[in-house]
């Protein structure tokens, strides 16, 4: 178990205003099966190296001040892989959880689980369930992981929240608000994300964040997601910086 330690880097260096890194970072983790099928490896090694990927920019975004990482795990639509690719990416996700709740806990990681679990394998639902307990009261970094998530299916189970709320009297339709409506999202909480980036070259959200992202800056970087690392990440920091965030508005001259 490792207690991290602050990382020396110079950040002015690297072109990065410390005072001005984004509260909340969501990522979609791509390119795993093509990262290992360009080296003539199995889809599987992609997999595991993404892991290894992951361990590096949970802790490079503590270091930055961080204060919400939401990671793209496995989408509902992930399901349409093959059984035996679907087998090892739960397997990959339980393994990850169970070994590195021990160290992120003592790091002060507080660990939330967004998604629909009751299609995950039983003792996947397990090491959820033990991680979001043992880290509920921690402080430090939240850790987002989107475990069987799509933005469809959640503004949907939300409707369907706020509809039965209205039938039984609880709320009437007036009251709704955005703020009400994002209360039944698997967020709930968490700030929209300032930046969204996704590796491997493909433009798109692919379900992730829909309501959420609606005014993100969002970063496309070439490498494939086992590739990405710290120096990526303050890359994509600096990307951010230069954005100027309107929100529908216009610049002063």
């Amino acid at each position: 178990m490792k207690v991290w330690k602050k990382a020396t880097d110079d950040f002015s260096k690297k072109n990065i205003d410390i005072t001005r890194i984004p509260k909340h970072l969501a990522i979609i983790m791509d390119g795993n099966g093509r990262w290992a099928q360009k080296k003539g490896l199995p889809r599987a090694i992609g997999h595991r190296a993404g892991v290894e990927a992951l361990r590096e920019i949970v802790r490079g975004s503590n270091d930055l001040g961080i204060k919400y990482l939401t990671i793209y795990a496995f989408s509902t639509e992930n399901w349409k892989r093959p059984q035996t690719e679907v087998g090892i990416l739960m397997s990959l996700l339980n393994e990850y959880i169970r070994k590195e709740l021990a160290e992120l806990h003592a790091n002060n990681v507080k660990i939330c689980i967004l998604g629909h679990r009751e299609d995950m394998p039983a003792d996947l639902r397990e090491a959820c369930a033990t991680a979001s307990k043992k880290t509920s009261d921690n402080t430090g970094l939240v850790l987002n992981v989107a475990l069987n998530y799509g933005g469809r299916s959640e503004i949907l189970k939300a409707v369907k929240e706020i509809a039965l709320e209205v039938k039984n009297g609880i709320l009437d339709a007036d009251q709704i608000t955005e703020e009400v409506f994002e209360s039944h999202l698997f967020t709930k909480g968490c700030p929209e994300p300032e930046l969204v980036v996704r590796t491997s070259g493909e433009m798109r959200l692919s379900n992730f964040l829909l309501w959420q992202a609606a005014y993100s800056e969002i970063v496309i970087v070439d490498e494939c997601w086992p590739d990405f690392n710290r120096e990526s990440l303050l890359k994509t920091i600096s990307n951010y910086q230069k954005r100027d965030r309107r929100f529908g508005g216009i610049s002063e001259c």
